[in-house]
């Protein structure tokens, strides 16, 4: 799954993501990839937010977060 269908596959389920890359902070060799959900099934406490230094590190992250909820695309 590419994270085009993972987003796909999150707006199905109610869940609202953005996935950004920031380009000042790339200059700055800041934590430039960023990664937001919320809603749908992710309950009460739903919105979660990571900044890291690459695409791949925030989605290893995402899907750490779905799964420690219970919301995982590739059960």
């Amino acid at each position: 799954m590419d994270l085009l269908e993972l987003m796909g596959w999150l707006a199905g389920h109610g869940v609202t993501t953005v996935f950004k890359v920031d380009d000042d902070r790339m200059v700055e060799r800041r934590k430039a990839w960023m990664v937001i959900v919320s809603g749908g099934p992710l309950g009460e406490d739903s919105f979660f937010r990571t900044d890291l230094a690459t695409a791949d590190a925030c989605l290893d992250s995402l899907l750490a977060h779905l799964e420690n909820k219970g919301l995982s695309p590739f059960a």
